[in-house]
């Protein structure tokens, strides 16, 4: 997978996610939307990658992860997502990063779904939108 993939697939994850959501699904609405954040983190790690260089295999191997934090680390977004003054974006963080890999096996009511779906999406403060300034 390159970063074209991985950004096209946050976006298709989200989508996903808003329409399960909708449509009264909001466990696997909850799923879904952390793998938004997943993969559009991951499109940030592929853009560190320069064609033609080796891979570093620390990279490599510390990519292949599900957890969020790690992979905002990773991306090298944690210490600018630090330095940034909007609070609501610190806020929205705070929720994302709660989402894990295990988060299929737990039950999410709709209120919990939409928190989540909103700090992932808000376009003034969110998550998503913020990663794709850096992307």
């Amino acid at each position: 997978m390159n970063r074209t993939d991985f950004q096209q697939l946050a976006k298709l994850r989200f989508s996903e996610a808003r329409s399960l959501l909708d449509s009264g699904f909001p466990d696997g609405a909850y799923y879904l939307a952390g793998y938004s954040v997943e993969c559009a983190l991951k499109a940030c790690i592929a853009k560190r990658t320069q064609e033609h260089d080796f891979p570093d295999k620390k990279l490599v191997h510390e990519s292949h992860t599900h957890r969020l934090t790690d992979l905002m680390k990773l991306s090298e977004l944690f210490s600018v997502l630090r330095t940034e003054s909007d609070p609501r974006l610190q806020n929205w963080w705070t929720t994302v990063q709660e989402w894990s890999e295990e988060s299929r096996y737990k039950r999410w009511n709709a209120v919990e779904a939409e928190r989540l779906l909103d700090a992932i999406e808000n376009q003034i403060g969110g998550i998503l939108p913020w990663i794709k300034l850096h992307w």
